[in-house]
């Protein structure tokens, strides 16, 4: 994989993500707007003996979750638009090769999912009040991680669509599920046994047990590390899965 090529890449996905002003305040502005929303619900509500208030255990996922669920939307659409308008297949006939392309949209999307993150942190920390034994960079860090998971399922699902609406319809195919299933509303260790077999091949369920580590110690642990790893994996993996099945045009 050429260095040069894939910073070209990334960097012509950046400019025109830059130049997207409704993407941007989708990126910046909707997590924050959520965040005071879920504080509002759950600052006067007691905390559980000997735990967390709800909102920090609450918020410290939502951090997960934006980039996750943001990230998945913009990518499988933006690749389809690339699709359907005959930019991709220009793009291929240049050296570019998919997988030059589709990390260079992990990089980019990775790259915004790490600066969403980081604002949404900022308020939710300095302004919400958010609480964690773990720092605010580790949480960052697992935001930005999962963003990239987002963009190569985005990146998958999109080879599967012909139109913008096919595309946001594996939303509840690809995303709920694991939103359900990873252990925010309950504890993965009390459901179902054919649940919990679910849930435990669910990257975003790594991705939450991580940040829920991030939550309760002070410094990094091995799980966390692991956690980490796996959910790193799954978007090399579904990366990979999506150069193979990528379409140069919309059939």
């Amino acid at each position: 994989m050429s260095r040069r090529i894939l910073a070209a890449t990334t960097g012509r996905i950046l400019r025109q993500l830059r130049h997207d002003r409704r993407t941007v305040a989708l990126l910046v502005v909707v997590p924050t707007v959520l965040l005071v929303l879920v504080h509002a619900m759950y600052a006067d509500q007691p905390a559980p003996p000997g735990q967390r208030s709800l909102f920090d255990r609450v918020a410290l996922v939502m951090l997960g979750f934006f980039p996750f669920v943001v990230m998945f939307l913009v990518t499988s659409i933006a690749m389809l638009r690339e699709r359907t308008s005959g930019t991709l297949e220009r793009l291929l006939t240049t050296p570019l090769r998919r997988l030059d392309l589709l990390f260079g949209y992990g990089i980019a999307f990775g790259l915004a999912g790490a600066v969403q993150a980081g604002i949404a942190s900022a308020a939710a920390y300095w302004l919400l009040g958010l609480r964690t034994a773990g720092s605010i960079r580790l949480v960052v860090l697992i935001a930005a991680v999962n963003a990239v998971l987002a963009v190569a399922l985005g990146l998958l699902c999109s080879a599967f669509a012909r139109t913008e609406f096919q595309a946001v319809q594996f939303m509840p195919v690809v995303v709920l599920p694991q939103v359900l299933l990873c252990g925010l509303f309950v504890p993965r260790g009390q459901m179902a046994g054919w649940l919990q077999a679910i849930s435990d091949v669910l990257p975003l369920s790594y991705a939450v047990e991580a940040l829920q580590e991030v939550g309760a110690h002070a410094e990094p642990t091995g799980l966390m590390w692991r956690d980490l790893a796996i959910v790193a994996g799954s978007a090399v993996v579904a990366l990979v899965l999506a150069a193979a099945t990528l379409r140069r045009r919309s059939g």
